[in-house]
Formats: structure tokens, sequence, C-alpha cells
């Protein structure tokens, strides 16, 4: 009887009516998942992306009626309030938010000059500008904003070539396609920064017909702006002694380590597709990153990652068949948050328009 239902879906077209069952899902041979993965604040409405944690406090992102704010809440108890910093004039966008240890939050906005980073001090109103004046003037559009705990060492990435300064400029305020948002790592890839119907594999050979960005680090305590080359999407040890960095080599994207002093740099990843978005673990001895390395490069299938920075083995954390999970940060050692455009009601597959953040226990 069984058999004879089969053929007669099969007939008609109708194979899809056995889903329910759950037959269909069967079939796919689809791997559970590595470690439990369970959601940890979405709201249906917003988009919300790159959070970071430092301390108690967990910082994200939000997309709001086209607007950008950036939000601070309890690590233990995020919400869709908590503190927020929001636009304070017309066509202002807040973007890049940054968690520190003290309760600050660090951000990227537009309200002075073209854009600028800036810091919001805990307990009160100020808002503290980052780096010289070169942001105020235009020289440099500061993304993928990060800092040590402390907020004393800070990193940005920036490109000089002026055709993608003016792009990138000019888009600032604006949400793009719902894709890109979660994957700002695409920016300066001449392949991937726009959505597309289909891409090229993240792997080596691939062309990039834009120049390499910059990677700039700013120590508050001395005013020093320092710059690394053909580098960006970095993160700041904790201690604000260390800089981990991605860097695009030939199409090959891969993860590099170089001390704060300037000594000291190491590749650390070699694979043939692609590595982004590092975070460093609260005692600095691990980095999480996303990759697409077991997707042959796919733009939209990406995973977590950790390596161990003593013995330089990589665990694998996550592997929803049909997402992609980003934006990284340490909740604690054996904790991630990220965000992804997984389905809440169906976890192993993405959405076509919703960022959230999730969570993942591992050991």
């Amino acid at each position: 009887m069984k058999l004879s239902r089969l053929k007669l879906c099969q007939r008609l077209g109708l194979l899809a009516c056995l889903c329910v069952s759950g037959v269909a899902y069967a079939s796919k041979n689809v791997s559970p998942e590595l470690f439990p993965v369970s959601s940890f604040l979405y709201d249906k409405h917003h988009d919300v992306v790159y959070p970071t944690i430092a301390g108690s406090f967990l910082v994200y992102n939000e997309i709001r009626h086209h607007e950008f704010s950036v939000v601070r809440v309890p690590v233990n108890q995020p919400d869709m309030t908590g503190k927020r910093v929001d636009p304070t004039m017309l066509n202002e966008a807040l973007r890049e938010g940054v968690a520190l240890k003290n309760g600050n939050i660090g951000y990227v906005s537009n309200r002075v000059g073209p854009i600028s980073a800036w810091m919001w001090q805990n307990g009160g109103e100020m808002q503290v500008a980052l780096a010289n004046m070169a942001l105020f003037r235009g020289g440099l559009i500061p993304a993928h904003l990060a800092s040590s705990e402390d907020g004393q060492i800070w990193c940005f990435d920036a490109t000089f070539q002026k055709v993608r300064h003016n792009e990138l400029l000019n888009a600032f305020a604006k949400p793009t396609h719902h894709e890109v948002i979660g994957q700002a790592w695409r920016m300066y890839d001449s392949n991937f920064f726009a959505y597309k119907m289909g891409y090229k594999s993240t792997e080596k050979g691939t062309h990039n017909k834009f120049e390499e960005p910059m990677l700039f680090v700013y120590d508050r305590s001395n005013g020093g702006l320092s710059m690394i080359p053909k580098a960006f999407d970095a993160a700041i040890s904790p201690d604000g002694k260390q800089v981990v960095f991605v860097r695009n080599v030939d199409g090959n994207y891969d993860l590099w380590l170089q001390d704060i002093d300037g000594k000291g740099l190491t590749q650390l990843t070699t694979n043939t597709y692609g590595d982004f978005e590092p975070a460093f673990s609260p005692d600095g001895t691990k980095i999480a990153f996303v990759s697409n390395r077991d997707s042959e490069g796919s733009v939209r299938q990406t995973s977590l990652y950790v390596m161990d920075l003593t013995t330089g083995a990589i665990q694998r954390i996550t592997n929803a068949p049909d997402a992609s999970d980003g934006g990284v940060a340490w909740k604690d050692m054996h904790t991630l948050v990220f965000h992804s455009n997984r389905d809440i009601k169906h976890p192993r597959t993405r959405t076509s328009s919703d960022w959230s953040l999730w969570q993942v226990t591992f050991e």
C-alpha cells in the first residue's frame, strides 16, 4: 500500500506531500548538528547581525525600517531594547557596534564629515571620536571596527581605491540586499560585493578587480595610527597585544596573526577556500572564525570553526547544510554567539530575508 502511494505521488509530481512524515527530509541524508544550536535573539521585524561580547555586555547591530542602530544588552539577558545608540539626525546611520568591558560602545557614524569612528561612554551621553582627522576629512572610511576589551587598542580597515571608496560612502546609510548585510567580508571583492544569482567559489586563483584594503591599528594611549598592508576584517586580542586579520592572496582568503608592536607575523590558515571574521576567545588562546572550506567555497554556505593557537588544531562547530553562519563572538570558552539566516522554525535551512542571533555550545 505504501509503495503504491509513493508511485502515485511521483507520477503526479507531488512527492512533497511526503515531507510531512519526514520521508523526503530523511532521504537527503542531512547530517545532524555537530553541537547544540539554539535561537539567541530573534525579531521578525528586524535584522540583527554582528554581535560582539566583552565582560557582561553584548552589542549587536540592528537594521529596522531602513535605519541602522547599535544596541547593548546584558549578555545573559538579551532582548531588543537595552541601551540604544540611535541616529540623532536625518539620514544618520550607526553601524559596526563594538562591546567594551566597562559598558562603553564603539560604532561608526556619518554624523560628522563623511564617516568616522566613535565611542559612547557608559554612564552619560559623551561621544568620543576615535583615531585622527583623516577620518573626518573623508580620507578613510572605517569598516570592520574592533577593539581590545578595555578600549585602548582599536582597528579598522579601509580602501584607497577611489571608485570603491565613493561606492562605500554612498551605500553607508542605505541597506543593501539582505544577503550582503550578514556577510560584510565580501565588500572588498569584485566577485561578491553585491548580490548575484550565482557566484564564483572563494578559492585560490579567483581574480579580484578591487584593490586590496589596508588595516589600521589605533592606540588611544599615544594616538599612534599604524597600517598593515593588504589586510582587513580583524580582531584585537583581549589583552590588546595581538591582531588577527584576513588577507586575500590570489583569491585565497586566509587568517594571519601579528603582534601589535609589528613583530611575529604568522599565517594561521592555508585552506584552498575562504576563512573570514576571526574572533579571539576570552583567554586569547583560541580563534573562532567563519569559513566555506566544507562547502567548496560557496558564498551562501558558511560555518563556524575554532582554532587552537597552541596546537594549530581546527574544529568545526556548525554545519547547517543550507545557511550562512557568521559574525561569531565568544560568550564563554565553550559557547559562541553568532548571526545566521537560519529559519527560526527549521534551523537547518535558511530564510530568504532574516538575520538573527544564535548560540552554540561545544566541547
